[in-house]
């Protein structure tokens, strides 16, 4: 009798969960709690902030920001029932692995490595620190899906942070899953690992009639699957005209327009001739790094707005906290966007942020029209790099696996990331919403809450590096607190991070190179060295560009910006920057409070990010890290400072 009451509760939650799924009887039945309708009543005072473990308190408000806590995201996503994840499944992966292992396909996973892939849990974050082997562990997590699971391809996406970085886990996938003697082919695996622009990309062709990108426009293939931006050049000429055409469109036609434009330039007022040319005159934003023609610069705030989830349309000036000048610029801003916008619709064409909003409003608003079979690819998500997402794309997940998740969809999210290494700030995205995971992606249930998870061990650095790149992360507001452990054993000559102060690269170009000359050749002698020798690395593509064209092209050098290096390694990395302290941003800073994702100001963001960005540097280096700096400031700062720390004589 017991067991048909609890078979009659689990159908009938089943079917409240399918057509009525806030109903009391259904949060009952998923022990979730009622919440009663409250009456209005004065606002209760805040609660003290508990301290953290070990009764340490929380970390320090940052001067100059509200620290309020991000906006709610209504009812909980992923219900309390785990995966199918039982003792037999368990025991075929772990056998097959052990064969994978047997015959040199794969190194033999540690204990934390299978705590992530045999999770049963529909909701996980995982931390994962740099070296720590998070993608192979990625690869064997799709495997126990697909094959022990019995998970559909059709019904999985990976997600990865750009084009490259796909292939190399769709290559890997077919190589492991051959091994398992499961079909999957080059097409299947391109339909089941993506960028986040290129899933969108599949959606809005189904429910956008095929767009043309904007983003794609005068592309060596523009009919290629959507990448991040993130990884892209600037923009290309066929870009440019098209905002030129929207900015002189706007000029010739709005007073009000042109005055703003000749206020924000310094001119004098315009004449009253609508016909005359726009100025081009290059407008430097505070906070920005190089003046741009006003177009351009419109261009690249709309794009961080949008980043940022706020709609353009829909945005009210007065509500900005910031100062005349910023307040002006974005009182231009408007009327310019709705040009553009024009022109867009003009030539049949649609931007990946336009996108990401009609698709997000459009599913948030019911998902009339979205037939399930378009959004089944996301029932089963696994996101790399999950700390590089932005606002907007938390928004685009919630509503597509919140959709699938009201009718009856039995959805799961994987998110594997480390806040320690989120670098794309400037661009909208944040540590901070992989931190509030919880926030933007909660459970059903009692607890509310995703599993846990942290990678620790790293395999790439040995202990000195590692430590050198955990002490300048010591002034980071927000973190999650966590320490690497060193699985690589050191070697004589081993050594941390080593400065070289008071570095001029122009008078001292001939001492860089002779340094460069001489790590290539301790590599060339050195037992078991990685197959990349020495990276040489920087922010900016100028320096770079400059010792290149002094360099021997035989050596085994490779020089990446440290943006474009992240996820690579070699035995000495070689570190060109001065760690530039960040210029305040009063409109960036008016829109992250505006935004109301972030406890952080904008220009705490990114003082905290060009530390992360000296860490991401820092762990390149597997035996040995050389920094090259002008005088001591930020990470360089930090560095010398330490206790310990080995630098050349000034």
């Amino acid at each position: 009798m017991l067991s048909a009451v609890k078979r009659y509760r689990s159908l009938l939650a089943t079917a409240l969960a399918r057509y009525f799924p806030r109903t009391a009887a259904h949060l009952r039945a998923t022990k979730e709690p009622v919440e009663p309708t409250r009456k209005p009543g004065p606002k209760a005072k805040k609660a003290a902030a508990p301290a953290g473990k070990g009764g340490r308190k929380p970390a320090e408000k940052p001067a100059g920001s509200k620290n309020k806590a991000p906006r709610p995201t209504g009812e909980g996503i992923y219900g309390p029932a785990p995966m199918p994840v039982d003792d037999a499944r368990i025991q075929a992966m772990r056998e097959r692995v052990a064969t994978a292992v047997a015959a040199g396909l794969i190194g033999a996973p540690s204990d934390e490595q299978w705590a992530m892939i045999l999770g049963r849990h529909s909701v996980t974050r995982i931390f994962a620190g740099a070296g720590s082997g998070k993608s192979t562990t990625l690869v064997l997590r799709v495997v126990f899906m697909l094959c022990h699971l019995g998970i559909a391809p059709e019904r999985l996406t990976v997600i990865s942070f750009t084009n490259a970085s796909c292939a190399q886990l769709r290559e890997r996938l077919i190589e492991v899953l051959a091994f398992w003697g499961h079909p999957f082919d080059e097409a299947r695996a391109r339909q089941c690992v993506r960028t986040f622009h290129s899933a969108m990309g599949v959606l809005a062709r189904d429910l956008l009639d095929e767009p043309r990108w904007f983003e794609q426009l005068d592309a060596r293939n523009g009919s290629a699957e959507p990448d991040n931006p993130l990884a892209s050049a600037r923009l290309r000429p066929a870009q440019l005209r098209l905002l030129k055409q929207a900015y002189q469109r706007c000029y010739a036609a709005q007073p009000d327009f042109r005055a703003r434009v000749h206020a924000l330039l310094d001119l004098p007022p315009p004449g009253s001739d609508a016909g005359r040319r726009a100025p081009l005159d290059g407008f430097k934003l505070a906070g920005e790094f190089a003046p741009l023609p006003l177009f351009e610069a419109f261009h690249v705030q709309a794009g961080f707005m949008e980043s940022l989830g706020i709609c353009i349309e829909r945005l009210d000036v007065r509500a900005l906290a910031c100062p005349e000048r910023e307040r002006t610029f974005v009182e231009a801003l408007l009327p310019f966007w709705r040009s553009f916008q024009d022109c867009l619709r003009e030539q049949g064409l649609t931007t990946f942020n336009g996108a990401f909003q009609r698709l997000t409003e459009s599913l948030a608003a019911g998902g009339q029209g979205v037939p399930t079979a378009s959004l089944a690819p996301f029932t089963h998500l696994l996101i790399d790099e999950f700390q590089d997402i932005s606002p907007q794309i938390v928004q685009w997940l919630q509503a597509v696996q919140r959709t699938l998740a009201q009718r009856g969809e039995p959805v799961s999210l994987m998110a594997i990331g480390d806040d320690w290494q989120s670098i794309y700030g400037w661009r909208g995205s944040s540590p901070e919403l992989f931190m509030d995971f919880d926030r933007h992606f909660p459970a059903r249930g009692r607890s509310k809450k995703s599993a846990v998870l942290t990678l620790e061990t790293n395999y790439r650095s040995i202990e000195p590096v590692i430590r050198d790149a955990e002490a300048v992360l010591a002034d980071v507001a927000f973190k999650q607190t966590k320490t690497s452990r060193a699985a690589r054993a050191m070697q004589p000559g081993d050594h941390g991070v080593r400065l070289v102060p008071r570095f001029d690269l122009k008078t001292r170009l001939p001492e860089l190179l002779a340094e460069i000359r001489a790590q290539c050749a301790h590599v060339a002698t050195r037992q078991r060295a990685d197959r990349n020798a020495v990276l040489l690395l920087s922010r900016r593509n100028e320096p770079l560009q400059q010792v290149q064209a002094q360099l021997d092209r035989r050596l085994p050098v490779k020089a990446y910006t440290i943006h474009r290096a992240k996820g690579l390694q070699a035995e000495v990395a070689i570190i060109l920057d001065d760690c530039p302290p960040p210029e305040p941003h009063p409109l960036r800073n008016a829109l992250y409070a505006h935004s109301g994702f972030f406890r952080n100001s904008y220009d705490q963001a990114m003082k905290d990010e060009g530390l992360r960005l000296a860490y991401v540097a820092i762990t390149r280096g597997v035996s040995r890290v050389i920094w090259f700096s002008r005088k001591p400031q930020g990470a360089t700062r930090v560095l010398a400072e330490r206790s310990g720390a080995h630098a050349d004589p000034i």
